[in-house]
């Protein structure tokens, strides 16, 4: 609530410094807010649908902040969409699930989940990495890495399509390949009351308004920031997912502490499939009007770190159990990548 009352006192204006320290603490909180909510309304949905609420919740705030930077940041904006959901795809898969499994494997000697769940929420992501952030390099119809605007709207038309199709066999179909092993065993706190969830919706969207109003104010300060620190443009990107999933982490290491490592892989995977299924999308339409091209295809280095990301994980997925060393290589190659965003 304080976060969107201060987005109406400051909308329009040009604040000091002052100002906009405070609404960059009052944006953190704000995201922070609105993943507290979906997680309550994801408690009384109960699981899998549970993760499912959260991912599209932290998926809304990601495309918030991207079109709210693209449309104040102009052309050097061209290529944050990429970055941001790349960033997003490698911060899920290697950091979300590296740190999980770490976790669970110091506690249990080896994580356990569900191989057929995960294996196919993994898929799903790696497929859409491809037909989004990695077509675009290869393709000849557009000039530089970006799709014509045919190609465009397969790609969204297919990413929904594909998330679509997941959410029915994450939901109906197979839903006990997305149910933590010990879930009935373990003891769980009251879901809330509907009450209390449709209280939780009214301050969700209220939480969002804050964000995007504060993403607004707070965007020339970021790459300002960015800028001084001698890092690449592309690291605004990393610095938006990394602001947008945090409070994803905090909820997968809690599952993984008490061996929920399946919830943690839903939590991760989930985020990494909605932030590409949904966020391209809904970037697609709003690029008719946004100005500038859209640039989507990842560079070399970027693929490569995507194609080893995708065999490891495979690797780590398919047994449906994994050890501390495991953890290890997802949370190496996160290092390798947050390194190599800020050092190209």
């Amino acid at each position: 609530m304080l976060a969107a009352l201060l987005t109406a006192a400051t909308w329009g204006s040009k604040p000091g410094t002052v100002v906009l320290v405070l609404a960059g603490a009052f944006l953190a909180a704000a995201v922070l807010s609105a993943v507290h909510h979906a997680e309550v309304v994801a408690h009384r949905v109960g699981e899998p649908f549970g993760s499912l609420v959260l991912a599209v919740a932290v998926t809304v705030i990601e495309v918030a902040l991207i079109v709210t930077l693209m449309v104040s940041g102009g052309s050097d904006t061209e290529t944050l969409a990429r970055d941001t959901v790349f960033a997003a795809v490698m911060i899920t898969t290697n950091g979300i699930v590296g740190i999980s499994l770490l976790i669970a494997a110091l506690r249990e000697g080896t994580a356990s989940f569900n191989a057929e769940g995960t294996a196919t929420a993994l898929a799903t992501v790696c497929t859409l990495a491809v037909l989004c952030l990695v077509l675009p390099t290869f393709t000849i119809g557009a000039s530089g890495s970006e799709f014509t605007g045919d190609q465009l709207a397969f790609a969204a038309v297919a990413s929904l399509t594909l998330y679509g199709l997941f959410v029915v066999v994450q939901t109906v179909r197979h839903r006990d390949y997305f149910v933590p092993e010990h879930a009935g065993l373990e003891d769980h706190a009251d879901p809330p009351s509907d009450r209390a969830a449709l209280t939780s919706v009214g301050l969700l969207l209220l939480a969002l308004i804050g964000v995007v109003g504060l993403a607004k104010l707070e965007s020339p300060s970021i790459e300002d920031a960015v800028a001084s620190i001698g890092a690449p443009q592309s690291a605004v990107g990393v610095l938006i997912a990394l602001l947008v999933l945090l409070p994803e982490t905090l909820a997968a290491v809690r599952n993984a502490r008490r061996n929920r490592m399946q919830t943690s892989f839903n939590l991760a995977l989930g985020s990494a499939m909605a932030s590409i299924g949904l966020t391209i999308p809904v970037i697609a339409v709003a690029s008719i009007w946004l100005e500038g091209p859209l640039v989507l295809g990842l560079g070399s280095t970027q693929i490569v770190l995507l194609a080893i990301t995708a065999v490891v994980s495979a690797l780590t997925v398919l047994p449906g159990r994994a050890t501390l060393q495991e953890g290890g290589v997802h949370l190496v190659l996160f290092a390798a990548f947050v390194f190599l965003a800020l050092s190209p």
